[in-house]
């Protein structure tokens, strides 16, 4: 047996703790009360979009892929209204706080999780063959685009609800 640590296995390790604590922040933010951040939202606005352009011009000659990424921002629009008309709002003078629906929130985290297992267990973990080329473009799966664009089309739905319902909450603590 080894006595030293190899550099693979550190970042083996790294990365699954890592997404260990990404997951955990994750669904922890997605149940019960929170503070409106004044910056969250607008990061989601500039992040997501641009994942979702680069996405397409990645699949652009790949028709089940173009067709997987439309369909998950549809499905992910959806849920972002959903996702708004089960959020509870609330204005007060020491800030603005929501409340998200934990049902939704869990089930979409559960469904990210889920994706993220299975590719290690198919794929094998990061690291763990010596050599190996980096993943191909087929690494987008059509299911894996389906997800993150779903998680995209969500995540911009529901900031822009929370921009909007704040900027109207903030004009009428004021008053």
């Amino acid at each position: 047996m080894p006595q030293h640590i190899s550099s693979q296995a550190l970042f083996t390790v790294a990365i699954i703790a890592l997404i260990a604590w990404r997951m955990y922040a994750r669904i922890r933010r997605t149940i019960g009360r929170q503070r409106l951040s004044a910056v969250r939202p607008w990061l989601t606005l500039a992040i997501f979009p641009l994942l979702i352009a680069l996405l397409a011009l990645a699949t652009r000659s790949l028709p089940l892929a173009e067709a997987s990424l439309a369909c998950g921002v549809a499905i992910g629009i959806g849920l972002g209204g959903l996702g708004l008309r089960l959020t509870r709002f609330e204005a007060s003078a020491d800030g603005v706080y929501y409340t998200p629906s934990a049902h939704l929130g869990v089930l979409l985290s559960t469904l990210l999780l889920a994706r993220i297992a299975y590719r290690f267990l198919v794929g094998g973990l990061p690291g763990s063959t010596v050599g190996a080329p980096p993943p191909s473009a087929s690494a987008l799966t059509p299911l894996t685009l389906l997800l993150v664009s779903t998680l995209a089309g969500y995540y911009c739905v529901y900031a822009i609800g929370l921009l909007r319902w704040a900027a109207r909450s903030r004009g009428e603590v004021a008053t």
